[in-house]
């Protein structure tokens, strides 16, 4: 495996891995080489953006990063993974898949799964000023969600990661549409988008947005 420009992220034959933090584990099907886990582009956005040439990866040793959207864990294992001394608290709300995540959170101790809503940042307020928030929420108001949660918690001078898939805000309009009034909103909040970029092949109709507070 080579090291690459994203810390604690690895490639080999065209294909980008994490090293394991629990040797053995398999978490979502992917194929594991020596512990070492492929982060699959299909299903991690997170993952697809290293693949689309994410510009920013503040991901260290230590982040403390803030998940809306956690699903069952698999961007999150592989986040556990790069940030071993960190803290990935992973806001859910589909109490079917969440339990499914706190079997993998048992496993892993910087893994901490929070059953609520991200529309509610309120219902988890002990969570500390993070590093870095991420989100991946298909739903029409996903950008107030994602704005109300960075005004919350984010640090002065750290990123934000916001995923964007235009069919769940409007299906009627294009996606180009979709994505303008994205970046009017985020930068009419005060923000400033420092990187852009489409997830296709990976994902359809998807952007993620980066931002910097």
């Amino acid at each position: 495996m080579k090291e690459t420009n994203y810390f604690n992220v690895f490639k080999e034959g065209g294909k980008f891995y994490t090293k394991s933090l629990v040797p053995g584990q398999n978490v979502y099907g992917e194929q594991v080489i020596n512990d070492y886990r492929e982060w699959v582009p299909e299903r991690s956005k997170l993952g697809a953006g290293i693949y689309k040439n994410m510009r920013t990866f503040p991901f260290k040793k230590d982040t403390i990063t803030l998940y809306l959207g956690a699903s069952s864990g698999t961007t999150c294992s592989h986040l556990s993974d790069v940030c071993p001394e960190g803290i990935i608290f992973a806001v859910e709300i589909s109490p079917r898949i969440f339990y499914k995540f706190v079997e993998l959170a048992k496993t892993r101790n910087n893994l901490n799964p929070i059953l609520a809503s991200a529309n509610t940042p309120e219902k988890y307020a002990f969570v500390p000023l993070v590093d870095a928030v991420f989100q991946d929420i298909s739903q029409r108001d996903q950008v107030k969600i994602f704005l109300k949660n960075c005004d919350a918690f984010l640090k002065k001078n750290s990123y934000g990661f916001l995923v964007v898939k235009s069919r769940s805000i409007d299906v009627t309009k294009p996606p180009k549409i979709i994505f303008e009034q994205v970046k009017k909103e985020l930068l009419s909040h005060g923000y400033k988008i420092i990187d852009e970029r489409g997830l296709q092949p990976y994902e359809k109709d998807h952007r993620m947005f980066t931002i910097i507070k």
